[in-house]
């Protein structure tokens, strides 16, 4: 049975400034990743336009929303597909044009620049691709649902305390294979722990990373329609004073890491974007 195509759908104002962006800069890179990608106006449907947005957005495999210029509709459109939990990619000519609680999300500021644009759209449908393929083939989607960040802090020491909670869900009509182990990886210095106990730790065998952390499965297998949760955090020294240098109040943590899941088919490793603040909270 051949699988089914990777469906990208476009938010994009359908004004005539956007032409060129949306042809050469958003479906054409798209379509060198075979990625189908299409906005509302390009299909047949019967039902209201408002009701054709709203069952692309839930059947879309990616969403791309070009935010330039604010465009009412679009954010509209972008915030509907944030609580569906979709994948979006922003873009955007301005950086000022993408709203502060959504600039820790994916997002390209291709400027003037179509090639720019090819260019930088090409590395994220890749990336999109790769974690759709893995939740095809896993049967799991993994999603960061909360991050936040808390610094303890006396007069030598900074140590910051992230605290993760990442969905999995199966939304698929088959049960997925077992998982057999959660590994999650960082840089050298952070260690994890889960319901309050240290995770056991070894060599990272992945190059950009220096540890991997054993975590525990809240599930064996996930039945279809199903959902569970990993909860941790993960605790570093970020500042040391060492002769009377002042430690600040709140420190911002930006970077990857790999959740990897072990399974009886196959490990699948998703990617998990951190851009937090970790803040010093007097009481």
């Amino acid at each position: 049975m051949k699988e089914k195509p990777i469906f990208a759908f476009v938010l994009i104002p359908f004004a005539p400034e956007f032409a060129d962006i949306y042809k050469f800069g958003i479906k054409e890179p798209a379509k060198d990743l075979n990625i189908v990608a299409e906005r509302v106006d390009e299909q047949i449907y019967k039902e209201g336009i408002l009701e054709r947005i709203y069952r692309q957005i839930e059947i879309a495999d990616i969403i791309i929303a070009d935010m330039t210029g604010q465009n009412p509709n679009v954010f509209y459109e972008i915030g509907y597909a944030h609580a569906k939990g979709k994948l979006c990619i922003h873009l955007t000519s301005d950086a000022n044009d993408i709203p502060f609680d959504l600039k820790d999300k994916r997002h390209i500021i291709y400027g003037n620049s179509i090639e720019e644009l090819r260019v930088a759209l090409t590395r994220e449908l890749n990336w999109a691709k790769n974690e759709i393929e893995n939740i095809r083939k896993s049967l799991i989607k993994v999603h960061l649902k909360n991050i936040y960040g808390e610094l303890d802090k006396t007069e030598y020491i900074a140590k910051g305390s992230i605290y993760f909670k990442i969905d999995l869900l199966n939304e698929f009509e088959k049960t997925s294979s077992e998982i057999e182990a959660i590994y999650f990886y960082t840089s050298t210095d952070w260690d994890i722990y889960q319901d309050d106990k240290l995770c056991p730790s070894a060599k990272s065998d992945l190059p950009d990373f220096h540890k991997r952390h054993f975590l525990n499965s809240p599930i064996r297998k996930m039945a279809s329609n199903s959902w569970a949760q990993v909860s941790f955090k993960a605790i570093k020294i970020l500042a040391r004073a060492y002769q009377g240098e002042a430690l600040k109040d709140s420190y911002r943590i930006i970077g990857k890491s790999i959740l990897r899941l072990m399974t009886s088919e196959s490990n699948f490793d998703y990617d998990i974007r951190i851009d937090t603040t970790v803040d010093d909270l007097p009481f």
